[in-house]
């Protein structure tokens, strides 16, 4: 378990007592920055549950500190059908006006112990010893600086997926609708060895060839399914249409759906819908999402992943 991840465990421990601090001392604040002020990406859970970002499924969620502020990272989930892509995971953090660093900086730690884990197992396309140099936004554009290590090794496609990992992370924010890169300071019209042109403001649309099939960006993996639930993303699938399930503990079928993007068969469409399912208390079950096969009906690029159900 890296550093970050142990000292977010500790906080989330010690915080039915009251405070956020512990042997290890108080959970670090992320690194200085000139970026403004942000706003803050809406939450995820309903009234009366908690969300508790990292924390292993299996165990009980601790309620979230007063002061703290969650954030996504955005990591590669592997696949068994070769549907892998982004998904996001939270991050509790200190409470501050740079979410836009804090966010990075929970990036650059890359997964845990649990997500490494997984199965299908996540991973990070960000090379080890990037460094997050500085952030600036002007206009929507969020202009982010990065040490020489980002660019370093890697073909195409990893270079691909890691810019794809900074700018879902940085357009989680509402008023970040484009993202330039800096190397040490220096503007990269060619990123990497291989010619990736970065010659302007890059967005979501840009790096939808990362995203698994049905991409479900809230909720997060492993955060609290809301009851009912709702589920948002985009998704390019034969007619528009793809199935929910949520599934409690013991794999039991609580809830099924239909549920229609605005676009597809060649086109990312977007899904916004809220489900309703029945459980007796609170715990971890599994999110799935998948396509129907056009031949048998049969299950293809399934997404699934623990989340949090509550009554």
């Amino acid at each position: 378990m890296n550093r970050f991840t142990a000292i977010l465990a500790l906080a989330l421990l010690v915080g039915a007592c009251g405070g956020a601090t512990g042997d290890l001392g108080s959970v670090a604040t992320p690194p200085p920055t000139e970026q403004p002020s942000l706003e803050a990406p809406s939450g995820e859970p309903t009234p009366g549950t908690t969300e508790t970002p990292g924390q292993s499924p299996g165990s009980t969620p601790s309620p979230t500190q007063s002061g703290t502020t969650t954030v996504r990272a955005y990591f590669v989930l592997g696949s068994f059908q070769d549907n892998a892509g982004l998904v996001p995971v939270l991050r509790e953090i200190p409470k501050t006006k740079a979410v836009g660093a804090a966010a990075m900086a929970a990036l650059l730690e890359g997964p845990n112990d649990d997500e490494l884990g997984a199965s299908p197992a996540m991973y990070t396309a960000i090379p080890d010893g990037t460094h997050f140099l500085g952030l600036t936004i002007n206009d929507g554009v969020a202009t982010v600086n990065l040490s020489k290590e980002f660019q370093a090794g890697g073909g195409s496609a990893q270079v691909i997926q890691r810019i794809a990992q900074v700018v879902y992370a940085l357009t989680q924010f509402p008023t970040v609708t484009g993202v330039s890169f800096q190397v040490d300071g220096v503007a990269k019209p060619m990123f990497g060895g291989d010619g990736t042109t970065l010659d302007r403001p890059v967005a979501r649309e840009d790096y939808t060839n990362q995203l698994p099939a049905i991409f479900v960006d809230r909720p997060a993996w492993g955060g609290v399914l809301g009851n009912p639930a709702r589920l948002v993303g985009v998704a390019n699938v034969f007619e528009a249409t793809f199935r929910v399930e949520i599934l409690n503990g013991a794999g039991r079928t609580l809830a099924t759906s239909q549920v229609m993007a605005t676009c597809g068969t060649g086109c990312w469409g977007d899904f916004d819908v809220t489900i309703r399912y029945a459980v007796g208390k609170a715990g971890w079950g599994t999110l799935r999402v998948f396509e129907p096969s056009a031949k048998d009906g049969s299950p293809t690029n399934t997404t699934e992943y623990p989340v949090w159900l509550t009554p």
